[in-house]
């Protein structure tokens, strides 16, 4: 008996010294040798893993680039045009610099502006919120508010405010990775050009029912009058199923639209306040006293 146990050992025990020298040779032969550019390419990228650039993270990001015959679409959001232009060094390509993005709410559906209709006790979140319904308010468009935006976000960019109920971006910290964008399942989230010294115009609305509907759901709702698009020069403004969109590759910014809105469905952001015109002053004549 105790021979037999012996000998099952010795033979499972050569058995196994036999096909980890097998998998051995197997693994030397078929070795597929790694462009030690990856590593390098990989050193320099942000590390954040967020999938932004479209790829699983930065170790796929790189193993792309380095593959790629140029960088024409590769681009890392969050290391932005500093980090691209040290990947272009290492793989001795040249690149466009890209103008810098942010995210934007397109929705100005406040608790003021777009008051609930009924009350939601499920779950809190919008993906489980959109599946159910269309929300506790009477617009079916607008954000639903349980924050899957903000939670998305690993950058710290994106907070509910609770007087508002929507979320707020904080552009100082968005790194336009488009993670808020894929987490919103009414897709209100957009990723637009931050423009410049920050300055921006958009439709703060994605509403698509004609206006009357539109405006009795929320007051502030865009009805597709298409005003805006007459105002504009530089025909940046279309409006589409009953809801305007601004083409920020077309915007001048020049916020005829934003005077023209009548429901102020387009907003304006960071543009500078003009102080108001000071009134003349009459210079008093000095009487003469002879």
């Amino acid at each position: 008996m105790t021979s037999t146990i012996i000998w099952t050992i010795a033979i499972l025990a050569g058995l196994g010294l036999l096909l980890s020298l097998v998998l051995f040779f197997i693994a030397k032969k078929f070795k597929v040798e790694e462009d030690p550019r990856i590593d390098e390419v990989e050193a320099v990228m942000p590390g954040a893993n967020c999938g932004g650039c479209g790829f699983a993270g930065c170790r796929a990001f790189a193993d792309a680039a380095v593959k790629a015959p140029n960088l024409d679409n590769n681009y890392c959001p969050v290391g932005g045009n500093e980090v691209m232009k040290k990947v272009a060094a290492i793989l001795g390509y040249e690149i466009k610099e890209k103008a810098p993005m942010v995210a934007v709410v397109r929705c100005n559906g406040t608790c003021e502006n777009r008051p609930k209709t009924n009350i939601y006790g499920g779950s809190s979140s919008c993906k489980v919120k959109a599946s159910l319904y269309a929300g506790d308010t009477a617009c079916p468009y607008g954000c639903l508010g349980c924050g899957d935006c903000v939670n998305a976000c690993q950058f710290g960019a994106l907070s509910l405010d609770e007087t508002t109920g929507l979320p707020v971006v904080d552009e100082t910290k968005c790194t336009a990775c488009g993670a808020c964008v894929k987490a919103c399942p009414k897709s209100i989230i957009e990723l637009r050009n931050k423009g410049p010294r920050g300055m921006r115009v958009y439709v703060s609305c994605v509403n698509k029912d004609k206006g009357v509907v539109a405006r009795k759901a929320c007051s502030a709702a865009c009805i597709g009058c298409g005003k805006c698009a007459k105002v504009c020069a530089s025909e940046a403004i279309t409006v589409e199923n009953n809801v305007a969109y601004i083409d920020f590759t077309k915007c001048r910014l020049c916020k005829k639209c934003v005077a023209e809105c009548p429901t102020g469905a387009i907003h304006d952001v960071n543009f500078p306040v003009l102080k108001p015109k000071a009134a003349p002053v009459e210079e008093k004549k000095e009487e003469n006293n002879g």
